[in-house]
């Protein structure tokens, strides 16, 4: 085997770990008796999503004779369940099919956390499943799909002037799109009936928070070096995924002193995610001084979106929006001002700013809307949310028929 097929499927099974991580991440900063529910439509995602990937998935983003719209999809039964790919000569391919599976379900489960403590299981995962069919699946096609000739996907391709859009891990498909479709579906599902005021929305089990956040930065190491090529920009993508998050830390817990009168453990977990995402896009293309900045400023800024839900009336219950959703606009814009000799500030002019926005806005809307119609159709046919009063009970034991906890 390889050496890179052999670091491949390494990368693979760090990123795999990520969706249980994330898991634990929202278990810990939900109400106690929804915590399983919540876990829940995380490993359902993992079923659900990795079959669909290995299905149709995979085929959707790929390009030669697959083309159905050159740039913007191939066809999903062009080797229905990957038949061709795993009984023929060279199956090193499939080290390929099995990381980019692992994307897929991060990012449809990291939508989850909108619509915690009132969403019904099945609904979700009817959601889940249509979602990364429309949106997912096409998409990291647009950025990553390539054949022999190159890339191949229209914002692979795309040029403005001297410079090309800039996501090397997942800014635009991964983060923006899950943090798009969440605000869409915390506006279908509208707030909560227990726990939306900025008071009672306290994490019912904090060290469970700070695992998640660990094993999430443990396992983008992967998500980050996966696809690097050589011994070089490996390790500037693997010490700029050590800056950032840190960086974020100091960010989101100096600005949470200001605000809110104390550094809070929540707060270092979620200014690690906010350092994480801002860097995913960004991470082969700054020096590692602008990884710092961009951590740091990642960490400050999510702080200050993630009350936007409080001031604007959406309840974004697990701050998907507030951290995804910004800081993937931030990592892919900074790119415009700090990429190493292309950005505006670093060599280069205004092309690679505006070669950064289009894609970011473009997946932006198509994710919103997608994911829009497809939770008002679920809920107008067979229902999204759980009840109120299965709600303020504890959807657990209504759901799954069992929580983490015994309760007198």
């Amino acid at each position: 085997m390889e050496p890179g097929t052999i670091w491949l499927l390494i990368c693979a099974a760090l990123v795999l770990f990520m969706t249980p991580g994330l898991a634990f991440f929202y278990g810990g900063l939900v109400r106690a008796r929804s915590v399983i529910s919540m876990m829940m439509l995380s490993f359902g995602a993992m079923g659900l999503v990795f079959v669909l990937w290995i299905l149709y998935g995979f085929n959707m983003g790929s390009a030669g004779e697959a083309d159905l719209i050159h740039g913007w999809l191939a066809n999903p039964f062009s080797d229905f369940a990957l038949q061709g790919l795993a009984t023929g000569e060279d199956t090193s391919g499939l080290a390929g099919v099995a990381f980019g599976a692992t994307f897929a379900v991060i990012t449809a489960a990291l939508i989850s956390g909108a619509v915690a403590d009132r969403a019904r299981f099945f609904p979700w995962m009817l959601f889940a499943g249509l979602w990364a069919t429309i949106v997912y699946f096409p998409s990291q096609g647009w950025v990553w799909g390539f054949d022999d000739d190159g890339m191949t996907g229209w914002i692979g391709t795309m040029t403005i002037g001297e410079a090309v859009p800039i996501d090397w891990a997942g800014g635009t498909v991964v983060h923006i799109s899950a943090g798009a479709a969440a605000f869409a579906l915390a506006i279908v599902l509208g707030k909560r009936a227990v726990g939306f005021a900025k008071e009672s929305a306290e994490p019912h089990n904090v060290p469970l928070v700070l695992i998640g956040a660990a094993i999430l930065w443990f396992g983008w190491f992967g998500f980050n070096t996966g696809a690097a090529t050589d011994g070089n920009g490996g390790s500037l993508i693997f010490l700029n995924t050590i800056a950032a998050p840190a960086a974020g830390i100091i960010g989101y817990i100096v600005v949470e002193h200001f605000k809110d009168g104390k550094p809070t453990a929540v707060g270092a977990a979620s200014g690690i995610v906010a350092g994480l995402v801002a860097i995913t896009p960004a991470c082969a293309n700054l020096t590692p001084l602008w990884a710092i900045v961009l951590g740091l400023l990642a960490g400050a800024i999510c702080c200050f979106a993630i009350d936007l839900k409080y001031k604007l009336g959406y309840d974004d219950s697990l701050d998907v929006v507030g951290l995804h959703l910004v800081a993937g606009f931030l990592g892919c814009l900074y790119l415009g001002f700090f990429a190493t000799d292309t950005g505006l500030f670093t060599g280069g002019n205004i092309d690679q700013l505006i070669a950064q926005i289009i894609p970011s806005v473009f997946v932006a809307v198509y994710s919103f809307g997608i994911a829009f119609a497809l939770g008002k159709a679920i809920d107008f046919t067979i229902g999204f949310r759980v009840t109120e009063d299965e709600e303020v009970a504890g959807i657990d034991n209504v759901l799954h028929g069992g929580g983490a906890y015994k309760f007198d």
